[in-house]
């Protein structure tokens, strides 16, 4: 790769400085946590989808599946490596369609169109030598992985029901596929049970019940073979749309100290088809609108309490491979960094993007490897916010949205802001909310250290373009395809924080007193 620009276009700076600015004060209740994130929250997905994939008239997932994807790239690699360590959950639709070819099962098929399969493809296969050389490059880039299980294995569709699969989950294919994983050394954090089998499922569901009976099935497999604690995976379920009455009924049957983790799916942009797909970015009200779902499911965790509390396992935006002219965009990362501040806050331990490659909502291209802007947003998140959420307040401008947390490296701590205003800049400054007493003003900070600032914005001021720029900077791979330097502007402490029209920066302050964050 080459650099196209040294710098983003002057005109974007001229553009950014005619804006109307308007004055915010935002106060920062550093007394006390709000929520608590897994250290390694980012997280990404990487998906069984062939290259027959399609929707909307077009085929966006090419060699970027499982089975396919070429493992050698330097890009891919290099991507990977940045993150140090990058949680990869690897599943998806076709994941309850896929057989381990180990033990018993001798034929490995490939996913071919079917028109009554489910998604419309056949059975696919594993193989164990494609599985050694998945692991051999999860070991070589450092991933923390989640496995995402065959949960329909063994069951039947009912005849008088579409899409309800029934009977008892039959467990011997994953059982020697946990042995031969087992007896190579290979590490696996956690084993996701099904994927979108939940309420009324996509493509296929299963019964609450069944489901809480056959997930402890799973649960006791895992104790056997996995006999030390410390290296035994965590088992996660149950990867769908959230249900009330369906996640209820199951947890009430599992029982408590089954499911580690409670994890769902979130695609609250619709159809990737939608023409009103930015529109909905761009609407803070829409946005909002998802805070019910969190709330659900965190209210579930706190009756049950797994574990490692509540997971989104999966969340692409818009469903179906995403829109093919806008995921790929800067403006895509207003939805996406609004979504891991919002789901954070509500106590969600992890967030996986759907997906690290394939489709229009990949983090990179699925041709050239080349990291999409969402990429660089993942990679600051994970970089900046530590797993400590602070409560955020201020003056009521929904366009732009503020999330805080505890710097991931101490002291300090660091800030998102998101402006999703076409015309307004928003000029900050920042107040520290005095502990135990509401009735007396907040403490106005100022700040003695520089400010780290990183920001975003779209290379010629469209936000449908898809480089991004930090800190005026375009994001362009090195000729020897290393991701760039992601360096911070430092800021004179002094003067107000400075967020341009339609841009997002992160901002890290090191003398921020947060008495959570010590």
């Amino acid at each position: 790769m080459y650099f196209k620009f040294t710098f983003c276009p002057i005109i974007l700076l001229l553009w950014a400085s005619l804006s109307f600015a308007q004055n915010v004060n935002v106060v920062i209740h550093g007394a006390a946590s709000i929520a608590k994130t897994d250290d390694n929250f980012v997280c990404v997905t990487l998906d069984w989808w062939p290259a027959e994939k399609c929707d909307y008239n077009q085929c966006p997932w090419g060699k970027a599946g499982i089975l396919n994807l070429d493992l050698r790239y330097g890009a891919l690699i290099n991507a990977i490596k940045a993150f140090n360590p990058l949680r990869i959950k690897v599943g998806g639709s076709l994941q309850d369609n896929v057989v381990y070819k180990v033990g018993e099962v001798s034929s490995c098929p490939n996913f071919m169109k079917r028109e009554d399969g489910l998604f419309g493809f056949s059975q696919g296969c594993l193989s164990m030598e494609r599985w050694d050389q998945l692991n051999r490059f999860f070991n070589h880039t450092g991933v923390k992985l989640t496995f995402g299980l065959n949960a329909l294995f063994g069951r039947n569709e009912s005849q008088t029901e579409k899409g309800l699969w029934i009977g008892d989950w039959q467990p011997q294919n994953t059982r020697d596929f946990m042995q031969y994983t087992i007896s190579k050394g290979y590490k696996v954090d956690s084993y996701e049970f099904g994927n979108q089998l939940s309420g009324s499922g996509m493509g296929a569901k299963v019964d609450a019940k069944q489901y809480g009976k056959d997930v402890i099935v799973l649960k006791n497999l895992v104790k056997e073979l996995y006999a030390h604690p410390e290296t035994q995976p965590k088992v996660l379920g149950p990867g769908g749309f959230y249900e009330e009455k369906w996640f209820n009924t199951f947890l009430e049957v599992s029982g408590q100290g089954i499911v580690d983790g409670l994890i769902h799916h979130i695609y609250n942009l619709g159809p990737g088809d939608d023409p009103n797909m930015m529109n909905k970015i761009l609407d803070p009200s829409y946005l909002n609108q998802v805070s019910q779902t969190y709330k659900g499911v965190s209210d579930v965790v706190n009756k049950f309490r797994p574990q490692l509390g509540a997971w989104v396992s999966e969340s692409g935006g818009a469903l179906n491979g995403g829109s093919k002219d806008v995921s790929r965009t800067f403006a895509d990362g207003f939805w996406y960094l609004d979504q891991m501040g919002m789901a954070s806050t509500y106590d969600q331990k992890v967030f996986c993007r759907q997906a690290l490659i394939g489709g229009n909502y990949g983090l990179l291209n699925a041709t050239t490897f080349v990291p999409n802007p969402d990429y660089y947003g993942a990679l600051l998140w994970h970089r900046l916010m530590g797993s400590t959420v602070l409560a955020v307040t201020k003056e009521s401008d929904p366009d732009l949205r503020v999330y805080a947390h505890c710097a991931k490296k101490k002291p300090g701590v660091s800030l998102i802001f998101i402006n999703l205003s076409k015309d307004r800049s928003f000029n900050i400054t920042l107040s520290n909310a005095k502990p135990g007493d509401a009735g007396k003003p907040n403490y106005e900070f100022v700040g003695k250290q520089n400010r780290e600032e990183y920001h975003l914005r779209a290379l010629t001021g469209d936000i449908k373009d898809d480089i991004v720029c930090l800190n005026d900077v375009p994001m362009v791979q090195t000729d020897s395809e290393d991701i760039p330097a992601m360096d911070p502007k430092l800021v004179d402490a002094s003067t107000p924080i400075s967020i341009a029209a339609q841009s997002i920066a992160c901002v890290t302050i090191r003398d921020f007193e947060a008495p959570a964050c010590v």
